[in-house]
């Protein structure tokens, strides 16, 4: 699930934020040709900016997928629990496999 992150109450700009910086002069013909792109200007620092993680990061040791043919009922009481169901059922293997080695 994608969730988004709203814009938190009170965060925004005054019109006393908009005078103070109102005055800054516009840039002159001369300044604007001495422009370059930020990838000519700091590459090192348009490549990290532009650099983009894909997926989630890898982790130590990740779960197998698989599937497993449970009893109905066994399903539904573990349902019945609520949100995080799947993570208890999870807890419960894992508490069991750890009596199997034994």
């Amino acid at each position: 699930m994608t969730t988004t992150n709203p814009k938190p109450e009170g965060v925004s700009f005054s019109q006393e934020d908009w005078d103070e910086v109102s005055d800054t002069p516009p840039m002159t013909d001369a300044e604007l040709a001495e422009l370059k792109p930020l990838k000519e200007a700091a590459p090192e620092m348009y490549r990290l900016m532009t650099k983009r993680g894909r997926g989630r990061p890898p982790v130590e040791s990740p779960k197998v997928n698989l599937t497993l043919r449970v009893d109905p009922a066994v399903l539904d009481a573990y349902k019945a629990t609520g949100a995080g169901w799947q993570t208890r059922m999870h807890e419960a293997l894992a508490r069991g496999a750890g009596e199997l080695a034994r």
